[in-house]
């Protein structure tokens, strides 16, 4: 298997990440600014497929529709020269001051307004660019005190922005769905929607349910604690993986960003495993673009911003090939079948059994012998992972 990036891969990049000027809460910038040319051309030669965006990340918040024009058409020309796509594009309700309070969920219902006006034009710009995907993350959607925003009327804003949005890209006729991007704080101190499970439960609520998934983003998930590569196998089983963040991150923290890979390896391995290759027992794979939402550190010069973003390319492929030999590998599928992961995919019920039947059955309760569980009956799970950390370390 390569471990060069091409095409097929579909890396794709934010132009806020590789553009990332190395600002954080306590010190200004340590780079100076990337143009887009730049950024689509330097890409293309390290194998990427694709650039996204936010409208912002393009030309200024504030500037008039010649200089906004200028920097699309300085896009468009870079994206001829090289081949590169626009798969996705987001729009920035969080940076100006006007969305200090959110965008969908302002209390200030002229801020709701201003910012869906914002959002469709946007979105007519990614149709126009050929994106696929819309993609919205809520930074400031939520609150820092409990009293200062009623929760059940800031979803129903919420539901009442995406549902326009639903109807407008289906009047236009645009190939165009909707992922949200679930977090469970910073930059506010509680977010709306925070994470995977919140998101897929709010879709159901939705008139257009069908034209809205989400999209996951690793640090954002393990910065609430919880398991990214199951929080992916979930929406993958409910048919709601539209887009994926990857980037890296070490623990409960602040969102980190790191490159994919330098945080939970293990986890960003059962990740690629899953996205690569499905379930043990089949199940749905991963399409779509491989999308790496991450900051080069600040303590990087231009040079290191490259490093960076081929790095993200690479560990991705390696774990990759990681992935594929684990799962070829005789002794790994012994342990499997030893573990009964396979018996898992068989159903509890007997086909058509009912919970009469089931009663009836003195083998599922009254003839059943719990007592080989005890000092018996493991599951060599242990083993098992031990065979996957072999395979991620290159002992096998």
């Amino acid at each position: 298997m390569s471990l060069t990036p091409t095409r097929a891969d579909k890396f794709s990049f934010g132009l806020w990440t590789i553009g990332y000027n190395g600002s954080d809460p306590f010190g200004g910038p340590t780079r100076s600014h990337l143009d887009v040319v730049e950024a689509v051309t330097r890409l293309s030669e390290l194998g990427a497929y694709g650039l996204t965006f936010h409208d912002d990340d393009l030309f200024d918040f504030d500037s008039t529709d010649a200089q906004r024009q200028t920097q699309i058409d300085r896009l468009k020309g870079a994206l001829a020269d090289t081949g590169l796509i626009v798969p996705m594009v987001t729009t920035n309700l969080f940076s100006a001051p006007v969305f200090k309070d959110g965008g969908f969920t302002s209390n200030d219902r002229q801020v709701r307004r201003f910012a869906l006006r914002k959002v469709l034009r946007n979105i007519d710009l990614a149709a126009e660019l050929g994106a696929k995907t819309f993609v919205m993350w809520g930074g400031r959607e939520g609150a820092e005190y409990d009293a200062a925003k009623d929760i059940r009327s800031a979803l129903e804003r919420y539901r009442e922005a995406v549902n326009l949005l639903g109807d407008y890209v289906t009047d236009k006729g645009y190939d165009i769905r909707f992922a949200i991007e679930p977090k469970p704080n910073e930059p506010r101190g509680d977010i709306l929607l925070p994470t995977v499970g919140h998101a897929m439960a709010f879709i159901q609520t939705l008139e257009r349910p069908e034209l809205v998934g989400v999209n996951p983003e690793v640090g954002h998930e393990q910065m609430a604690g919880l398991n990214f590569a199951a929080g992916i196998a979930q929406a993958l089983y409910q048919g709601k993986l539209y887009h994926i963040d990857l980037n890296g991150q070490r623990g409960i923290k602040y969102d980190q960003d790191l490159v994919f890979g330098h945080g939970d390896l293990y986890n960003a391995f059962a990740l690629v495993d899953l996205l690569e290759n499905g379930s043990p027992e089949g199940g749905p794979v991963y399409d779509g673009p491989r999308h790496f939402d991450y900051k080069p550190s600040r303590t990087e010069d231009i040079t290191g911003v490259w490093d960076s973003a081929a790095a993200n390319m690479r560990t991705y492929l390696l774990l990759k090939e990681r992935a594929a030999a684990f799962r070829a590998d005789p002794e790994v599928q012994q342990a499997l079948a030893a573990s009964r992961v396979p018996e898992l995919a068989q159903p509890t019920l007997n086909p058509g059994e009912t919970y009469t039947e089931l009663l009836a059955d003195r083998s599922a309760y009254e003839d059943f012998d719990p007592t080989p569980y005890f000092d018996g009956k493991g599951f060599g799970f242990v083993r098992l992972n031990q065979l996957a950390l072999e395979h991620l370390t290159g002992a096998r």
